[in-house]
C-alpha cells in the first residue's frame, strides 16, 4: 500500500512561486501514475495535473499548464508540482494522489491513494 506525504505549501504573494513535493512509500512508485488535485474553500476538489510513470504530463487548463509544472523523480519516490505566477484563485489545499496503474487520469475515483494535503495561500 502506497503512502503519500505532501509538503511545500505556504503563504505567498501573488506572482510568487512554490514547489510542492509528494514523497511516496510502501509501494511501487515508479510504476504508478501520479496526480495533483486541489480543493478551494467551499468548492469541490478538482484535478490540476497528472504524470505517467515515464513522465508524460497532463494539465487541467491552459492557465495551469502555462504556470505549473508536474514532474517526478522515481529514484527519490517523489512527485513535484512547481507553481509559478501564482494567483489568489490558486489558494487551496493541494493533494497528491497515486494510481495503481501507469496511465494518467483526471477523475478522483481513478486514484487509489491520497495524501493528507498541503495548504497553499496566495495573497493579493
Amino acid at each position: 500500500q502506497v503512502q503519500l506525504v505532501e509538503s511545500g505549501g505556504g503563504l505567498v504573494q501573488a506572482g510568487g512561486s512554490l514547489r510542492l513535493s509528494c514523497v511516496a512509500s510502501g509501494g511501487t512508485f515508479s510504476r504508478s501514475a501520479m496526480g495533483w488535485f486541489r480543493q478551494a474553500p467551499g468548492k469541490e476538489r478538482e484535478f490540476v495535473a497528472a504524470i505517467t510513470w515515464i513522465g508524460a504530463t497532463l494539465y487541467s487548463t491552459d492557465s495551469v499548464k502555462s504556470r505549473f509544472t508536474i514532474s517526478r523523480d522515481n529514484a527519490r519516490n517523489t512527485v513535484y508540482l512547481q507553481m509559478n505566477s501564482l494567483k489568489p484563485e490558486d489558494t487551496a489545499v493541494y493533494y497528491c494522489a497515486a494510481r495503481s496503474t501507469t496511465a494518467r487520469a483526471i477523475k478522483e475515483y481513478e486514484y487509489a491513494t491520497w495524501g493528507q494535503g498541503t495548504q497553499v495561500t496566495v495573497s493579493s
